[in-house]
C-alpha cells in the first residue's frame, strides 16, 4: 500500500524553491544520519538540477558512528561532498561556510579574475520536515531566527538569513514527496518523527522499530527495558506483541485488569528511542 502524503504547503514550497533557484549559488541538503537514504527526497535532484550541493548528515550524535562512516564513503563514491554534524550542539557547524566556499571556488576565482568583488555566497537549505534545518540555521547565525520544533511542518515560509563566513542562507519548509511506494520508508520516517504519527498506526510504527532494534541492537534493547527474552522469529507478530507487552509492563502502561495499553507502550518506546535513551542507532546502511 502506497502512503499518500503531500500537504498543500509542501506543494507551495516546491514552487518557491524553483522560483528562487536563480538567486542560489549552492544547495545544502540536510539528511538524518539515522536514515540518510529514506530521509532524502527523490524529487530534490529534479528540483535542484545542476546546482552545486553539500550534503549534511545531521543528528550524527544519535546515529551509529560505524554506519555513518559507511554512509560518508557511499556519498563520496557518488561524487558528493558529505560530512556529519550535530546541529543541536553545534558540532561540525563552523566548517560549513568553508565547505560551501570550496564548492564555489571556480565561480569565485572567475569573478576575481574579472575584477569583480564576490558578493556573499547564497545557500538554500533543503530537507524533509523535522530533519533539523531551523536548528542548523540558528546555530550558523549565532542567534534564534528560524522557528524550531520537535514536530514536522514547523517552517512555513522563506527568509534570507545572514551568517558568519560571508554566507547567506535561505530557509525553506520541509518537502516530502507525494507518496511512499515503499512502505518501509514511511515507517522509518515515522520512527524518527519526520512524519506525523497520524499518517500511520502508532502501534505499527513501534512494532517496526522493535523488529529493527532487536535485530541490530538486541542486547542494548534488552538491557534498556529489562526484557528476559528477545523474540526468535521477528516475522511472528505474536512474538513482537509479547515484547511490546513486556515494554508496557516495565513502563507502567497498564489498563484496568492489568492488561497492557499497547498504544501507550508504543508512544513510550518511540519517545525513548527518539530521545537517544536507547543509545545511538541507524535504521539503514548503504
Amino acid at each position: 500500500m502506497a502512503i499518500q502524503w503531500f500537504p498543500g504547503h509542501m506543494t507551495k514550497a516546491r514552487r518557491q524553491i524553483e522560483d528562487k533557484l536563480k538567486l542560489i549559488d549552492v544547495a545544502i541538503e540536510l539528511l538524518d544520519s539515522r536514515l540518510p537514504l529514506s530521509s532524502r527526497n527523490p524529487m530534490i535532484d529534479d528540483i535542484l538540477r545542476d546546482k552545486p550541493r553539500l550534503i549534511i548528515l545531521n543528528k550524527a550524535d544519535l546515529a551509529d558512528p560505524e554506519a555513518t562512516r559507511k554512509w560518508l564513503a557511499y556519498f563520496k563514491a557518488q561524487g558528493h561532498v558529505a560530512y556529519p554534524v550535530d546541529a543541536s550542539t553545534g558540532s561540525g557547524i563552523k566548517e560549513i561556510p568553508e565547505q560551501v566556499k570550496l564548492l564555489l571556488k571556480d565561480k569565485i576565482d572567475r569573478q576575481i579574475s574579472r575584477g569583480i568583488n564576490p558578493r556573499a555566497m547564497r545557500a538554500l537549505i533543503v530537507g524533509i520536515p523535522n530533519v533539523g534545518k531551523s536548528t542548523l540555521i540558528n546555530r550558523m547565525a549565532g542567534r534564534s531566527i528560524a522557528i524550531t520544533g520537535d514536530r514536522p511542518g514547523v517552517t512555513k515560509g522563506q527568509q534570507w538569513i545572514k551568517t558568519g563566513g560571508n554566507l547567506e542562507l535561505l530557509d525553506t519548509p520541509g518537502i516530502l514527496w507525494p507518496k511512499f511506494e515503499d512502505q518501509t520508508v514511511g515507517y522509518k520516517l515515522a520512527v524518527t518523527g519526520a512524519i506525523k504519527e497520524e499518517i500511520l498506526n502508532i502501534e505499527d510504527i513501534a512494532f517496526y522499530a522493535v523488529k529493527y532494534l532487536v535485530k541490530d541492537y538486541g542486547s542494548r534493547f534488552q538491557e534498556r527495558f529489562g526484557i528476559d527474552k528477545l523474540p526468535e522469529d521477528l516475522e511472528n507478530p505474536d512474538e513482537i506483541v509479547a515484547v511490546m507487552e513486556a515494554v508496557g509492563r516495565k513502563r507502567g502502561c497498564l489498563m484496568s485488569g492489568g492488561r497492557v495499553d499497547l498504544e501507550k507502550a508504543s508512544r513510550a518506546l518511540l519517545h525513548e528511542l527518539r530521545a537517544g535513551k536507547l543509545g545511538r542507532f541507524t535504521l539503514e546502511t548503504p
